[in-house]
């Protein structure tokens, strides 16, 4: 049985050496596809510090309100203020034209009289409250028949621009705003109640927030592109093993090469065995290629070097286990598709839908409630869990554990389903 189990391997060996190009397509395309998106995608990760947006600024106000947005623009360290194009100062109309021609992404225009306005709406409600207490001050009662009306701070955005920056914009310009127009208020109430020595409010907030990351050696674990993606697209080609290892079996079908095989005879478990031997190598040495860009490579392309250490043993147990789930879906689909024209695409298709619902492209969280419940039937995202447990979490073989055996009993599954199929149509 040994010997059927190595001539088996032997056989599968010979058949990949015959498409060289198509193996060298298995590692290659996983290599660029991970290089590529780590580097479209590291700037998502990267402290906002490090890239900075170009703004158009249009300030109708010159006033108080104006330049606190500009000093919180600058002080953000995201934006970069810009106030001319070509040498000439901007209106509104021009930052408008800009934008929606996608030149920049974004313009704020400051109304005009904004900081006189609000200061003005602010001595009124004031007047307001102190006159309900008997302490009107008799010299602003002619502000009360002044009417004023509401400002609007206008923001043209790119037609292009994602939902997440406008919604992250909107809620920074709308803080900034909100914390202007309570100073002022704090301020008013100071000056109307003369108690300009001492200040009588505390205008610091009271309320704030800090994130707590976990911290290794007393260093705090942020997580990087190059964290998220090598264990995604070495997943994402793992599974593409699918692909030829399918395409294998239905060659074999179609030339009688598995007949001679079982008439040898051959049990159709010890073809299987070479097989999930075989391709389980080659979704190893995918994995370490990928390690190793991560690791190695990288750093060359200025992106983060992948940390490893005291975490390689565990992620090879996943990636063992990602590859076993990947061999068995691609013996059940070369088992049951009957010509390649079925299994080449089909797999191929799967595995990227497979990917899509594991949250190999878009986190899991960020998909609507149904697409969550979805993600936990791919067995990618059992096994991106498992890395991001080793990686970002610092889980041992406890935490892993579980999708490990999701994994394993996949393997089984598929495995067992096509051996049954495969007897019942040679029975028939």
């Amino acid at each position: 049985m040994m010997h059927k189990f190595l001539m088996s391997v032997y056989k599968e060996m010979l058949l990949l050496k015959r498409d060289f190009g198509g193996l060298v397509i298995l590692f290659i395309m996983p290599l660029v596809l991970i290089i590529t998106i780590t580097l479209i995608q590291d700037s998502t990760f990267k402290s906002i510090h490090e890239t900075k947006i170009p703004v158009l600024l249009v300030d109708n106000d010159n006033g108080q309100i104006s330049e606190t947005v500009k000093q919180n623009l600058n002080e953000s360290g995201s934006f970069e203020i810009v106030t001319q194009i070509d040498g000439k100062t901007i209106n509104e109309e021009v930052a408008r034209e800009a934008v929606f021609k996608g030149k920049f992404q974004l313009a704020i225009v400051i109304p005009e009289k904004l900081s006189k306005d609000l200061q003005l709406k602010v001595n009124q409600n004031v007047e307001k409250i102190l006159g309900s207490f008997g302490m009107e001050d008799t010299a602003s009662v002619a502000q009360k028949n002044i009417k004023i009306l509401p400002k609007e701070v206008k923001l043209y955005f790119d037609p292009a621009t994602q939902l997440t920056f406008k919604n992250a914009v909107k809620s920074a310009i709308d803080k900034m705003i909100s914390k202007i127009e309570t100073q002022s208020i704090y301020a008013t109430f100071q000056d109307q109640l003369g108690e300009n020595d001492a200040p009588l409010f505390d205008q610091k907030s009271f309320i704030s927030f800090k994130e707590i990351v976990p911290k290794v050696n007393d260093k705090e674990i942020m997580p990087n592109s190059v964290q998220h993606n090598v264990p995604a697209w070495a997943l994402f080609a793992i599974f593409f093993v699918v692909v030829p290892l399918s395409i294998n079996i239905v060659k074999e079908k179609s030339q009688g090469t598995l007949i001679r095989l079982i008439t040898n005879p051959v049990p159709y478990a010890v073809v299987i065995l070479g097989k999930t031997a075989t391709y389980l190598i080659i979704c190893m040495i995918q994995f370490f290629l990928m390690v190793a860009v991560g690791v190695y490579l990288f750093p060359y392309f200025g992106l983060p070097t992948l940390d490893v250490n005291g975490k390689l043993i565990l992620m090879s147990i996943v990636a063992l286990f990602s590859g076993l789930a990947a061999i068995g879906f691609g013996i059940l689909l070369g088992t049951i598709a009957k010509t390649q024209e079925q299994s080449a695409p089909f797999g191929a298709t799967s595995v990227v839908i497979l990917a899509a619902i594991g949250g190999v492209w878009v986190p899991v969280f960020a998909m609507p409630k149904v697409m969550q419940y979805v993600s936990h039937v791919s067995p990618m995202n059992w096994g991106l869990n498992a890395f991001y447990d080793v990686l970002l979490r610092n889980g041992g073989i406890g935490e892993i554990l579980p999708e490990i055996i999701l994994l394993l009993l996949f393997f089984l599954l598929t495995t067992a389903i096509a051996i049954v199929y495969d007897k019942k149509k040679r029975e028939v």
